[in-house]
């Protein structure tokens, strides 16, 4: 029996196409684009430009690809497909919820013959992308906010003082969003100061840098002081770590003193555990100088503490923390101030996200 021939008054419906949403991040160069998107791009029989300033259009007419500037409606771009035609569109690094909102209610009423719709990343940020941003942000603060354009290093140092406070009372307390939102604070005292840097100091003859050469700086560092990751030494402990560090450390900064580098005008207890901990690295014997003024106590005990693995500066401040906590309890405070452990928060310097 044969098989009887297609009924040629019946329409066979026609492909409907496909439709490529293409994204592009913008925390990466231009023209850096992935090869799958290069290869939908050239076979595309339509590339369209939502942004007549997208970044990655003179590289598109660079590569031959014909880019027009077109902001098409869901129902248009359908249109555009039919017949088995390929469009890309080529979006902002968010997306365009206008296009895709129209398109899903296209395609949610049944009355229509959809193309294949697909989303094709171009590009990915990379991990860190978000610094871009940062900088970006900071170097229009700097710019146009009337306070920040007359910042110098030496009238924020104060704050840069109170973050690093605050970052530590942050990990005491163990709160995870406290943690986060302080270790941003303490960026941007990185930030902020860099870029207050790259504008220099024509008048004592200060070069300028930015937080690239900081960047670029730290990771010499980083790379230099850690040869059993990146070079050829082993380090099978952390007590191995530590001498490394220590070895590169004193051949970098050739120093005549053990005390070099130690900042005088942290607090005293971490400053005097500091000495001690350059003395016991260097072998040195120097005992502390005695006498019988509470000073010259506070700086045994601040050594032995050393000795003994210990923070005193970490350790006061717990048993001070648990004396403000007792404090609050004799005065009937219980809760109030805060976390739900008796914790009464201070206020942040001018330039913390804390408003």
């Amino acid at each position: 029996m044969n098989a009887e021939a297609p009924d040629a008054s019946v329409e066979t419906p026609a492909d409907p196409g496909r439709i490529v949403l293409l994204t592009a991040s913008h925390r990466v160069a231009p023209g850096l684009l992935s090869w799958p998107a290069w290869q939908t791009l050239h076979a595309a029989d339509r590339v369209l430009v939502t942004d007549p300033d997208h970044p990655q259009l003179p590289y598109l007419h660079e590569a031959g690809v014909r880019a027009e500037h077109a902001v098409p409606a869901a129902d248009d771009l359908v249109a555009e497909c039919a017949g088995g035609r390929t469009v890309v569109v080529l979006v902002g690094g968010e997306g365009d919820t206008r296009l895709t909102d129209g398109l899903a209610r296209l395609g949610g009423s049944g009355r229509v013959a959809m193309p294949d719709l697909e989303l094709l990343p171009g590009s990915y940020d990379l991990p860190g992308a978000r610094l871009l941003d940062l900088v970006q942000v900071m170097d229009r603060i700097r710019r146009e906010c009337p306070w920040t354009t007359r910042q110098t290093h030496r009238g924020l140092a104060k704050y840069a003082i109170e973050e690093a406070y605050e970052l530590v009372e942050a990990i005491e307390d163990g709160d995870r969003d406290e943690l986060l939102e302080e270790l941003g604070d303490v960026l941007l005292q990185v930030v902020l100061h860099a870029r207050i840097a790259q504008d220099g100091r024509p008048e004592d003859g200060s070069e300028p840098f930015d937080v690239d050469d900081v960047a670029g700086g730290l990771v010499e560092k980083l790379i230099h002081r850690h040869p059993h990751v990146f070079g050829d030494e082993t380090a099978e402990t952390p007590e191995d770590v530590h001498a490394h560090w220590l070895r590169t450390k004193a051949i970098e900064k050739q120093r005549t003193s053990v005390t070099e580098g130690v900042p005088l005008g942290q607090p005293g207890l971490a400053l005097a555990a500091k000495l001690a901990g350059r003395v016991r690295t260097a072998g040195l014997d120097v005992p502390p100088p005695t006498g019988d003024t509470i000073g010259h106590e506070l700086l045994a005990l601040a050594v032995r503490a050393e000795a003994n693995g210990a923070d005193p500066e970490a350790a006061l401040r717990a048993a001070a923390r648990a004396y403000r906590d007792a404090i609050l309890a004799a005065e009937g405070h219980g809760d109030q101030y805060g976390d739900g452990r008796g914790v009464m928060r201070g206020g942040g310097g001018a330039w913390t996200t804390r408003r």
